[in-house]
Protein backbone atom coordinates (compact mmCIF):
# COMPACT_ATOMS: atom_id res chain seq x y z
CA UNK A 1 0.00 0.00 0.00
CA UNK A 2 1.32 3.74 -1.11
CA UNK A 3 1.83 5.71 1.49
CA UNK A 4 -0.02 9.53 1.01
CA UNK A 5 3.16 11.29 2.35
CA UNK A 6 1.53 14.54 1.82
CA UNK A 7 -1.06 14.23 4.80
CA UNK A 8 1.43 12.68 6.60
CA UNK A 9 3.91 15.33 6.23
CA UNK A 10 1.46 18.25 6.32
CA UNK A 11 -0.52 16.67 9.89
CA UNK A 12 2.75 16.98 11.34
CA UNK A 13 4.47 20.10 10.02
CA UNK A 14 4.24 23.40 8.72
CA UNK A 15 2.75 22.97 5.64
CA UNK A 16 5.69 25.10 3.69
CA UNK A 17 8.08 22.40 4.52
CA UNK A 18 5.28 19.58 4.64
CA UNK A 19 4.91 19.55 0.65
CA UNK A 20 8.42 19.79 -0.31
CA UNK A 21 9.38 16.85 2.42
CA UNK A 22 6.43 15.44 0.89
CA UNK A 23 8.15 15.12 -2.79
CA UNK A 24 11.09 14.26 -1.67
CA UNK A 25 10.00 11.10 0.45
CA UNK A 26 8.37 9.89 -2.78
CA UNK A 27 11.43 9.43 -4.29
CA UNK A 28 12.98 7.03 -1.51
CA UNK A 29 11.07 4.46 -2.19
CA UNK A 30 12.09 3.20 -5.55
CA UNK A 31 16.05 3.77 -4.34
CA UNK A 32 18.07 0.58 -3.27
CA UNK A 33 19.30 1.59 0.35
CA UNK A 34 21.68 -1.27 1.68
CA UNK A 35 22.43 -1.68 5.05
CA UNK A 36 24.34 -0.16 7.15
CA UNK A 37 23.02 3.09 6.05
CA UNK A 38 24.54 6.37 7.04
CA UNK A 39 22.39 9.69 7.22
CA UNK A 40 24.04 12.67 7.30
CA UNK A 41 22.33 15.24 9.13
CA UNK A 42 19.47 13.21 10.03
CA UNK A 43 18.16 16.58 12.05
CA UNK A 44 15.25 15.95 14.60
CA UNK A 45 14.43 12.56 12.51
CA UNK A 46 10.89 12.88 11.81
CA UNK A 47 11.72 13.06 7.68
CA UNK A 48 13.04 9.32 8.33
CA UNK A 49 10.12 7.84 10.36
CA UNK A 50 7.88 9.39 7.40
CA UNK A 51 9.65 7.78 5.02
CA UNK A 52 11.22 4.36 5.38
CA UNK A 53 9.89 1.52 6.93
CA UNK A 54 12.67 0.56 8.48
CA UNK A 55 14.92 1.72 11.18
CA UNK A 56 18.11 3.58 8.99
CA UNK A 57 21.26 2.36 10.73
CA UNK A 58 23.02 5.20 12.06
CA UNK A 59 21.96 9.03 11.95
CA UNK A 60 24.24 11.79 12.71
CA UNK A 61 23.80 15.40 13.03
CA UNK A 62 25.74 18.30 15.23
CA UNK A 63 22.79 19.81 17.25
CA UNK A 64 22.10 18.43 20.86
CA UNK A 65 18.34 19.46 20.70
CA UNK A 66 18.49 17.69 16.88
CA UNK A 67 19.22 14.73 18.71
CA UNK A 68 16.98 14.59 21.75
CA UNK A 69 14.04 14.97 18.97
CA UNK A 70 15.23 12.30 16.94
CA UNK A 71 15.24 9.91 19.92
CA UNK A 72 11.34 10.31 20.45
CA UNK A 73 10.87 9.48 16.28
CA UNK A 74 12.95 6.35 17.05
CA UNK A 75 13.57 5.86 12.95
CA UNK A 76 17.78 5.32 13.92
CA UNK A 77 19.25 1.99 15.21
CA UNK A 78 22.22 4.56 16.44
CA UNK A 79 22.14 8.36 16.48
CA UNK A 80 25.52 10.31 16.64
CA UNK A 81 26.03 13.73 17.58
CA UNK A 82 29.50 15.07 15.62
CA UNK A 83 29.98 17.01 12.83
CA UNK A 84 29.76 15.76 9.97
CA UNK A 85 33.26 16.48 8.46
CA UNK A 86 34.71 14.58 12.09
CA UNK A 87 32.77 11.44 11.83
CA UNK A 88 33.68 8.52 14.03
CA UNK A 89 32.90 5.43 11.88
CA UNK A 90 35.64 3.61 10.03
CA UNK A 91 36.61 4.31 6.37
CA UNK A 92 35.10 2.09 3.89
CA UNK A 93 31.86 0.84 6.53
CA UNK A 94 28.47 2.08 4.87
CA UNK A 95 26.69 0.26 2.31
CA UNK A 96 25.34 3.37 1.26
CA UNK A 97 24.58 7.18 2.51
CA UNK A 98 21.93 9.88 2.02
CA UNK A 99 21.46 13.37 3.58
CA UNK A 100 18.32 15.01 2.46
CA UNK A 101 17.57 19.11 2.26
CA UNK A 102 21.01 19.05 4.53
CA UNK A 103 24.12 20.24 2.44
CA UNK A 104 23.06 23.40 1.03
CA UNK A 105 22.78 24.80 4.83
CA UNK A 106 26.92 23.27 5.79
CA UNK A 107 29.36 26.26 5.25
CA UNK A 108 32.46 23.73 4.89
CA UNK A 109 30.89 21.45 2.69
CA UNK A 110 33.59 20.20 1.14
CA UNK A 111 35.31 18.69 4.17
CA UNK A 112 31.69 16.97 4.88
CA UNK A 113 31.57 15.82 1.45
CA UNK A 114 35.26 14.21 1.80
CA UNK A 115 34.38 12.49 5.02
CA UNK A 116 31.09 11.35 3.71
CA UNK A 117 32.99 9.18 1.10
CA UNK A 118 35.78 7.96 3.19
CA UNK A 119 32.89 6.33 5.35
CA UNK A 120 30.98 4.65 2.41
CA UNK A 121 31.96 1.87 0.96
CA UNK A 122 33.27 2.10 -2.92
CA UNK A 123 30.75 2.06 -5.10
CA UNK A 124 28.30 2.51 -2.98
CA UNK A 125 25.50 5.00 -3.32
CA UNK A 126 24.83 8.46 -1.83
CA UNK A 127 21.35 10.35 -2.39
CA UNK A 128 20.74 13.83 -1.94
CA UNK A 129 18.59 16.92 -2.77
CA UNK A 130 19.34 20.84 -2.75
CA UNK A 131 17.90 23.74 -3.91
CA UNK A 132 19.29 25.09 -7.15
CA UNK A 133 19.80 29.09 -7.94
CA UNK A 134 16.01 29.05 -9.28
CA UNK A 135 15.10 28.83 -5.30
CA UNK A 136 15.96 32.50 -5.07
CA UNK A 137 15.64 33.72 -8.86
CA UNK A 138 11.67 32.32 -8.39
CA UNK A 139 10.97 34.32 -5.24
CA UNK A 140 8.00 36.51 -5.88
CA UNK A 141 9.43 39.21 -4.07
CA UNK A 142 12.36 39.31 -5.12
CA UNK A 143 11.31 41.07 -8.17
CA UNK A 144 9.61 43.65 -6.17
CA UNK A 145 12.62 44.37 -3.65
CA UNK A 146 15.82 42.76 -5.39
CA UNK A 147 18.90 41.50 -3.94
CA UNK A 148 17.60 43.05 -0.75
CA UNK A 149 15.16 40.64 -0.19
CA UNK A 150 16.99 37.90 -1.51
CA UNK A 151 19.94 38.16 0.83
CA UNK A 152 17.26 38.24 3.82
CA UNK A 153 15.60 34.84 2.39
CA UNK A 154 18.85 33.28 2.08
CA UNK A 155 19.48 34.34 5.77
CA UNK A 156 15.84 33.50 7.04
CA UNK A 157 16.26 30.04 5.47
CA UNK A 158 20.06 29.61 6.10
CA UNK A 159 21.44 28.59 2.45
CA UNK A 160 24.80 28.69 2.05
CA UNK A 161 24.76 26.69 -1.30
CA UNK A 162 21.87 26.98 -4.31
CA UNK A 163 23.97 25.81 -7.35
CA UNK A 164 23.78 24.47 -10.44
CA UNK A 165 24.74 20.53 -11.25
CA UNK A 166 27.66 21.38 -12.69
CA UNK A 167 29.39 23.16 -9.50
CA UNK A 168 27.85 19.89 -7.46
CA UNK A 169 29.67 17.87 -10.11
CA UNK A 170 32.95 19.18 -9.63
CA UNK A 171 32.08 19.07 -5.58
CA UNK A 172 31.50 15.36 -5.20
CA UNK A 173 34.62 14.62 -8.21
CA UNK A 174 37.21 16.23 -5.80
CA UNK A 175 35.64 14.71 -2.64
CA UNK A 176 35.56 10.92 -4.29
CA UNK A 177 32.10 10.75 -5.52
CA UNK A 178 31.10 9.63 -9.42
CA UNK A 179 27.95 11.21 -10.51
CA UNK A 180 25.48 8.90 -11.77
CA UNK A 181 22.42 11.73 -12.30
CA UNK A 182 20.16 14.09 -11.35
CA UNK A 183 16.65 16.01 -11.70
CA UNK A 184 15.35 19.17 -10.71
CA UNK A 185 11.77 19.14 -9.15
CA UNK A 186 9.14 21.73 -7.28
CA UNK A 187 8.16 24.14 -10.08
CA UNK A 188 8.56 27.94 -9.34
CA UNK A 189 4.98 28.45 -8.71
CA UNK A 190 6.04 25.58 -5.85
CA UNK A 191 8.72 27.76 -4.75
CA UNK A 192 6.69 30.94 -4.11
CA UNK A 193 3.84 28.53 -2.29
CA UNK A 194 6.84 27.76 -0.29
CA UNK A 195 7.77 31.58 0.21
CA UNK A 196 4.74 32.84 1.23
CA UNK A 197 4.31 29.59 3.63
CA UNK A 198 7.00 30.96 5.92
CA UNK A 199 4.98 34.61 7.06
CA UNK A 200 1.79 32.05 6.55
CA UNK A 201 3.13 29.63 8.64
CA UNK A 202 3.56 31.86 12.08
CA UNK A 203 0.69 30.48 13.78
CA UNK A 204 2.34 26.92 13.73
CA UNK A 205 5.64 28.20 15.21
CA UNK A 206 3.25 29.82 17.98
CA UNK A 207 1.66 26.09 18.30
CA UNK A 208 5.39 24.90 18.47
CA UNK A 209 5.93 27.16 21.36
CA UNK A 210 3.64 26.75 23.85
CA UNK A 211 2.16 22.96 22.93
CA UNK A 212 5.49 20.95 21.31
CA UNK A 213 3.68 20.48 18.46
CA UNK A 214 3.41 22.30 14.91
CA UNK A 215 -0.04 20.93 14.21
CA UNK A 216 -2.45 20.95 17.21
CA UNK A 217 -5.45 19.02 15.25
CA UNK A 218 -3.81 16.49 12.74
CA UNK A 219 -6.66 15.17 11.61
CA UNK A 220 -8.28 15.46 7.96
CA UNK A 221 -10.98 17.58 8.19
CA UNK A 222 -8.90 20.37 9.76
CA UNK A 223 -6.23 20.12 7.27
CA UNK A 224 -8.75 19.13 4.48
CA UNK A 225 -8.51 22.84 2.31
CA UNK A 226 -4.34 23.14 3.12
CA UNK A 227 -4.53 19.60 1.41
CA UNK A 228 -6.65 19.80 -1.36
CA UNK A 229 -4.51 23.45 -2.38
CA UNK A 230 -1.41 22.11 -1.84
CA UNK A 231 -1.95 18.76 -4.15
CA UNK A 232 -1.57 20.50 -7.23
CA UNK A 233 1.93 21.85 -6.43
CA UNK A 234 3.43 18.73 -4.83
CA UNK A 235 4.09 16.79 -7.49
CA UNK A 236 7.29 14.49 -7.54
CA UNK A 237 7.40 14.71 -11.47
CA UNK A 238 10.83 16.46 -12.73
CA UNK A 239 10.31 19.99 -14.42
CA UNK A 240 12.89 21.14 -16.01
CA UNK A 241 13.19 24.92 -14.38
CA UNK A 242 12.63 23.10 -10.62
CA UNK A 243 13.92 24.78 -7.74
CA UNK A 244 15.53 22.05 -6.26
CA UNK A 245 17.43 18.99 -7.47
CA UNK A 246 18.13 15.42 -6.34
CA UNK A 247 21.17 14.20 -6.87
CA UNK A 248 22.45 10.52 -7.35
CA UNK A 249 26.23 10.00 -6.64
CA UNK A 250 28.25 6.78 -6.09
CA UNK A 251 31.47 6.61 -4.00
CA UNK A 252 34.49 6.00 -6.48
CA UNK A 253 35.43 2.52 -7.08
CA UNK A 254 39.56 1.75 -6.41
CA UNK A 255 41.46 1.21 -9.21
CA UNK A 256 41.86 -2.62 -8.29
CA UNK A 257 38.01 -2.41 -8.41
CA UNK A 258 38.01 -1.10 -11.77
CA UNK A 259 40.33 -3.35 -13.28
CA UNK A 260 38.40 -6.51 -12.25
CA UNK A 261 35.22 -4.69 -13.58
CA UNK A 262 33.48 -4.81 -10.28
Amino acid sequence: MNKDFLFLQISSLPYFRAFLRAIESSYYQDLPLPSPIYDVGCGDGHFASLTFDKKLDVGLDPWRFSMREAKKYNAYKSLVEADGARSPFPTNHFESGLSNSVLEHIPHIDAVLAETARVLKPGAPFYFCVPNTRYFSALSLTKVFGKPYENWFRKISRVHHADEPDVWEKRLEKAGFKLDRYWHYFSPASMRVLEWGHYFGLPSLVSKALTGKWILSPTKWNLSLTENYLRKYASPEPVKDGTFTFYIARKKLTRKQVDSGK
